[in-house]
């Protein structure tokens, strides 16, 4: 992909973002369109032909796709059936007996496969792996016959312990596929060869769910690629950050469920890290949602598994992402008891805020933002409006907030964004002090459209030193794309006390994981700087149901890899269960469960420095005009700056914004921003 064009798409809830690299000449264009709905391949290929019209000359298109998690979130994905052991039909409705309100003693919860479709068959796998009832594929074609004449689209195979051995399981996914007419068949032991029946379960039906929606959508972006005279590479990006081929993605769509949220916080760690802070919490502001990740020392978190809804677990590697419904379009209303809310209901992009003008008539934050004067009408991001109406934001906002609380429309606004800024500073809390991480010792990324217009708010409220706000906010997750290496992650349970692992049987599997995953990288069109293989094991004592991740040093010559002994595993144990409670379990017996595997393809990153703003001018050259804008309880003359004309080394005092065409950003009274080497804005306090 060397000297082509490099391109990263993400479509969001509201907005579909694009980010175009020319590797040529160093230069990147950015693009900001709305997402189109129901079919988001619409918004994709606008945002594409606004920066380019020759797609012969793109190299490599990588996409952050949230049509996975959406699906989940408003269950729509393919009417879906299962084919289960007898007596585990109802293994996705019993979950974990969770609640979705923990102190609250009703609720109710509906798999995404009704209790009709889901069949079950005579067959038993025992834990230790023996085949205790060979399955009866009679029973297995009659209950595909079954969920055909009923509608069904796709099917799930979820077997008892076929993580232990899947030799039933793979027979009944080869009769099913004798009948079935399309591909969108799944099965536990090839999503998810892992112990705990509710979560492999889950995973694998999820997963049936999701395919005919995520595939039909990938397929037809492709095909109007290719017809619009793509091609070259075209790539998806995972929950955990890597990215993975479109094939790939079709026959597991599970793993994209949080794929444009990881992209932003792949982009924002080496962002970054090349400003020279290895410590960062990032703070993503869409149309719909407040995406918040920690990275600490240059290393986000990764987590086994997610669950996007209540009761919809996902267990596949995936960046930890704490989302909440705190983005532009969400909603302020009043409750019965008078207390002001925000969101989870968004106005998304259509019909959007109250001043797009498009039939919305109830107040969002952005509507609060521009009433204040925080946003230009004149100038809305995302070039689809030519003016933002704040005579209808204000009179809704009066309306539904200031009538029903007695405030003015300016009291109100005011609160709108208090309560969205209490709510995202909760979000920041729970990545950080909640898991033991001290904030202060953090900085603040803030991105997406609206991120920069709360970095202020975030310092005051959580107490972080500064704000980092990237050249090109707006697009920070389509940026991701681009960085994003390709991964391939590979699971397998072992089960087994630390003193009784068969070194030999280890081997062979980590061996089959990595050359799995380099035949993935072979078949990549584009190149890789380097190759690596990274191994953990899940451990813990016996009789704790919590793991540990034991990272392995394992010994890689050309293409052989030499697995630890038992000595090294108990070892790497020890080191890893210290740091993490900072004491061993005297006599404590250690236990194996799972094997991790992950195969990454480290993609050459751009200099960053190809972004950076001019190093000579002043200030005062990128200085537009000036409007007031309310802080607190009164108005400020403020002075309103072209961000990208802003040079290096330039310091600007607060009250003040920064607008370009994919962001604002809002330096409040008391602060100071400062450009740096790479053109991104340091907010901190005025000292």
């Amino acid at each position: 992909m060397t000297g082509g064009k490099m391109v990263g798409v993400d479509v969001g809830g509201t907005f579909t973002d694009v980010f175009i690299l020319d590797e040529a000449t160093g230069k990147a264009s950015v693009a900001k369109v709305p997402t189109t709905r129901p079919d988001q391949s619409a918004g994709f290929l606008s945002g594409l032909s606004q920066e380019t019209d020759d797609l012969s000359g793109i190299a490599v298109v990588v996409h952050g796709t949230t049509a996975g998690t959406n699906a989940l979130l408003e269950r729509k994905g393919a009417r879906t059936g299962v084919i289960t052991t007898q007596g585990l039909g109802d293994v996705l409705e019993m979950r974990r007996r969770d609640r979705p309100r923990t102190w609250g003693l009703r609720g109710d919860f509906e798999p995404v496969v009704p209790r009709n479709l889901r069949l079950e068959v005579p067959e038993r796998t025992l834990a230790d792996g023996t085949v205790r009832t060979p399955v009866d594929l009679n029973a297995v074609r009659d209950a595909a016959r079954t969920l055909l004449s009923d509608g069904c689209e796709a099917v799930a195979i979820l077997f008892a312990n076929a993580y232990a051995n899947p030799e039933n399981e793979e027979r009944a996914v080869a009769a099913v596929r004798e009948i079935w007419p399309n591909a969108h068949v799944s099965s536990s032991a090839e999503i998810l060869p892992e112990i705990r029946e509710f979560e492999r379960f889950s995973t694998t039906a999820l997963n049936a769910y999701l395919q005919p929606e995520v595939g039909g959508y990938l397929n037809r972006l492709e095909t109007a690629l290719k017809g619009s005279g793509f091609d070259g590479e075209f790539m998806i990006v995972q929950s955990s950050g890597g990215v993975m081929g479109v094939e790939t993605a079709c026959e597991r769509p599970v793993r994209t469920a949080l794929s444009g949220p990881a992209a932003g916080v792949i982009a924002a760690g080496f962002i970054a890290e090349a400003a020279g802070y290895s410590d960062v919490i990032t703070g993503d502001v869409g149309g719909t949602s407040f995406d918040v990740a920690l990275i600490a020392g240059g290393q986000s978190m990764l987590s086994p598994q997610t669950s996007i809804d209540f009761g919809m677990v996902i267990r596949t590697p995936m960046i930890e992402i704490a989302t909440i419904g705190a983005g532009g379009g969400s909603i302020a209303w009043v409750d019965k008891g008078g207390l002001l809310n925000i969101g989870p209901e968004s106005a998304g992009s259509d019909p959007g805020p109250v001043a797009y003008d498009r039939g919305n008539d109830r107040p969002t934050v952005t509507d609060a933002n521009v009433v204040l004067g925080r946003i230009d009408p004149d100038s809305p991001i995302g070039g689809s409006l030519e003016r933002l109406n704040v005579e209808a934001a204000a009179h809704a906002i009066d309306a539904h907030v200031g009538s029903p609380l007695g405030l003015d429309t300016y009291q109100a606004a005011e609160a709108i964004l208090r309560v969205a800024n209490s709510r995202m500073a909760g979000a920041l809390r729970l990545v950080s002090i909640e898991r033991g991480f001290d904030p202060k010792k953090f900085a603040f990324m803030p991105f997406g459209g609206g991120g920069a217009l709360h970095a202020g708010a975030m310092l005051a409220e959580v107490g972080i030193g500064r704000a980092i706000v990237p050249r090109y906010p707006g697009v920070t997750s389509a940026m991701g794309c681009v960085i994003s290496d390709m991964r391939q992650d590979f699971v397998q349970t072992i089960n087994r006390m630390a003193d009784q692992v068969d070194e030999v049987a280890l081997g062979a599997l980590m061996q089959k994981h990595h050359d799995d995953g380099m035949a993935v990288l072979d078949a990549a069109r584009s190149g890789f700087e380097r190759r690596e293989a990274l191994f953990d094991l899940d451990m813990a004592y016996i009789g704790q149901t919590h793991t540990v991740a034991v990272p392995l040093r394992v010994r890689i010559e050309g293409a052989r890899v030499t697995p630890p002994t038992r000595a090294e595993i108990a070892a790497a144990f020890d080191d890893a269960y210290h740091a993490a409670y900072g004491r061993l379990l005297k006599d404590g017996v250690r236990r194996v469960m799972n094997l991790r595997s992950a195969v990454i393809g480290r993609r050459r990153k751009f200099d960053l420095l190809t972004l950076a703003p001019t190093t000579s001018g002043a200030a005062t050259a990128a200085l537009k005009s000036t409007r007031q804008v309310h802080f607190g309880d009164k108005w400020h003359e403020t002075r309103i700056y072209s961000r990208l004309s802003l040079p290096a080394g330039a310091l600007i005092e607060g009250p003040a914004i920064l607008e370009q065409p994919d962001a604002t950003i809002l330096i409040e009274p008391d602060l100071v921003g400062s450009v740096d080497t790479f053109g991104n804005v340091i907010i901190e306090a005025r000292t």
